[in-house]
């Protein structure tokens, strides 16, 4: 009988390991490289080729995360707008007088759509939106359909209270949502203004905002 000698115990490195196209990591990776070139390129003008080359992977890596170039770009864009809209509702839920609450609720709104990043995931989507209408409407009800709802959870707060006094809440908070960006958002989508307007400007636009619409939805007396 042959006596081996014992070996010594190898320390090996633990690592996590991933089902094919589970590693959050990875994916992250993928949305950032692809981000960067979608901004810069838009839509139709980012290759695959370039979508690798930026994230840093190979073909085989990208279609194991995503099946096509347009589920990875939906997945950037709900990504950022779960990023930018974080904390709004948080905002809505102030036991401040309403008018406090509008006009907190307005200068967010107004800083998110007329941001940089925002504006130029507009106009992509914009310019896709003819020949890819679902992904278009998918785009608006996740990001101006979701501050919309928010806004009219609240109006309809402050209506069962007494603070207010509407009859279509939904049609308001959209009406509130488009005063808060007037003269601000249209100049940016149009590349007449090149830079997000300053908290100056935000703060102007809404404050008027806010008294247009308190003044039209103030309870009457009796």
């Amino acid at each position: 009988m042959t006596n081996q000698t014992p070996q010594p115990e190898e320390t090996v490195e633990r690592t996590v390991r991933h089902a094919a196209g589970a590693d959050p990591q990875k994916r992250q990776q993928i949305m950032a490289g692809a981000k960067r070139v979608f901004m810069e390129c838009g839509f139709d003008a980012a290759s695959v080729n370039d979508i690798c080359h930026g994230a840093g992977i190979s073909k085989s890596t990208l279609y194991v995360y995503f099946e096509n170039k347009e589920e990875l770009f939906e997945a950037i864009i709900e990504n950022e707008r779960d990023r930018l809209f974080e904390g709004v509702a948080d905002v809505l839920a102030s036991e401040s007088a309403p008018a406090d609450v509008l006009h907190q609720f307005g200068v967010t709104i107004a800083s998110i759509i007329c941001s940089d990043s925002v504006v130029r995931a507009q106009r992509i989507i914009i310019g896709i939106a003819e020949r890819m209408p679902a992904l278009g409407a998918r785009f608006y009800s996740g990001g101006a359909m979701r501050a919309q709802t928010a806004l009219t959870g609240f109006l309809d707060r402050k209506v069962a209270m007494g603070e207010l006094a509407i009859a279509d809440t939904s049609l308001a908070a959209a009406q509130f949502i488009e005063l808060s960006t007037v003269a601000l958002w249209k100049p940016r989508l149009f590349g007449k203004a090149a830079a997000p307007p300053s908290p100056e400007q935000i703060d102007a636009s809404v404050t008027s905002a806010v008294a247009l619409f308190v003044c039209a939805y103030a309870p009457k007396s009796a």
